[in-house]
């Protein structure tokens, strides 16, 4: 009898230290967020941390929507829900494209170390016939980091031609220079291979198989009713950065008033992404994909769980090794490994993730079995008084060490 008593004792202190534990966990991240809410940094966020097989903190914060489609403030601003779908922005290289390169490559129809120019025949002239797909995964190919495509391109066909012609900007394999052009010729080599439209080709082998059910690209174009967070009235940044010389971006031989097909609404199922919805019908291997916190889980713990699924190997468990092991600048291929990023700041090191330019975020921690989801659509507040959108690592890095500081190992 003392002997059960004792067992239930330390039961239900391990049951009241863990509760206290997650109190704490959601007390902090509530204030981080509604803390950011209330000073008008954002307009909402919705979270997901996942510990093991229990869902940690599932929760929606502030707004999804608070400006209209004419850029002005909501008297009735639409309140984030946890079903609402966001604009995943670069998050799309590795739920959808990388994830992609992964079953093409178990499906031993591609090699990481093949020649692009065995799939793409442009990639066979001089400055470009070494270039592998391992560099177009991690971003050491010496392509250009940003170029903006729709000055030159319309459609799809059209930008992936362009980028074959373009001159490299940096030397092959010297420097990991983040790179959406990469990962738009990534889009194409699994059109070449699958012989099926990217979007298609992601829908019927990760989205579908996946239970993915509200992850797509154009999402307007499905005549659903989807719950959508609005992100950018236009393109106000991006415009900038094909103007002002300050950031970095503009291309010397682009007169920026040579182009004026700028959209001049609130975007709200059109992915933010000036590439991807003006020079590839919406459709890309950089950006374009709307998903939400329980789609993403369903990808994330595939990869988290050595792809077991329904009893079938989704991705084999050596690709996902092959894929989640660190090369020279201590990234993986397509995903972020390197723990000096801010959004999983001295994580441990097999730790990996990836971040999204409308405010998206993901990080996971395999040797602590945690998963942290957090999306925001940062942008439509609209710019700041920098004419920059706020800049939301120091939320991202605030969760994740409140989320190390409490189920970290």
């Amino acid at each position: 009898m003392l002997k059960k008593s004792f067992t239930l004792f330390l039961t239900l202190s391990c049951f009241l230290g863990f509760s206290q534990k997650k109190e704490a966990l959601i007390s902090e991240i509530d204030a981080i967020i509604q803390t950011q809410i209330e000073q008008a940094k954002i307009p909402g966020a919705v979270i997901q941390i996942r510990k093991g097989n229990e869902i940690i903190l599932k929760k929606a914060y502030g707004f999804a929507q608070i400006k209209d489609f004419n850029g002005k403030i909501l008297a009735n601003p639409e309140k984030t829900t946890i079903n609402h779908l966001y604009d995943i922005a670069s998050l799309t290289k590795v739920i959808g494209t990388t994830t992609a390169i992964m079953l093409l490559v178990d499906a031993g129809k591609i090699n990481v170390d093949d020649k692009v120019g065995k799939y793409i025949q442009g990639f066979n002239q001089v400055d470009k016939k070494d270039i592998t797909i391992r560099h177009l995964l991690t971003h050491t190919s010496g392509l250009y980091d940003w170029y903006p495509l729709y000055y030159r391109c319309k459609n799809k066909a059209e930008t992936y031609k362009f980028i074959e012609e373009l001159p490299l900007k940096f030397p092959l394999g010297e420097g990991r220079h983040y790179s959406d052009l990469g990962f738009t010729i990534l889009g194409e080599i699994i059109e070449k291979v699958s012989n099926k439209p990217l979007n298609i080709f992601m829908e019927e082998n990760i989205f579908k198989p996946l239970k993915m059910s509200n992850t797509t690209y154009k999402p307007n174009d499905k005549g659903l009713k989807f719950k959508i967070a609005a992100t950018s009235h236009g393109n106000p940044y991006e415009k900038r950065m094909v103007e002002d010389a300050a950031l970095g971006f503009k291309v010397n031989e682009i007169d920026p008033n040579s182009w004026n097909g700028w959209r001049k609404y609130t975007l709200k199922g059109e992915v933010n992404d000036g590439n991807a919805w003006y020079a590839n019908e919406g459709v890309s291997g950089a950006a374009g994909i709307f998903s939400t916190v329980d789609d993403i889980q369903k990808l994330i713990d595939v990869l988290r769980n050595t792809s077991k699924k329904h009893s079938k190997s989704f991705i084999s468990e050596k690709t996902i090794k092959q894929f989640l092991t660190k090369d020279t600048f201590k990234n993986g291929l397509g995903w972020m490994m390197d723990n000096q990023n801010a959004f999983m700041k001295n994580a441990k090191e097999d730790s990996f993730g990836h971040t999204g330019f409308t405010g998206t975020s993901i990080a996971i921690v395999p040797k602590d079995n945690l998963s942290i989801i957090l999306l925001i659509n940062r942008q439509n507040m609209g710019l700041q008084e920098t004419k920059d959108y706020y800049n939301v690592n120091s939320i991202r890095e605030k969760i994740f060490q409140s989320v190390i500081k409490y189920y970290g190992e």
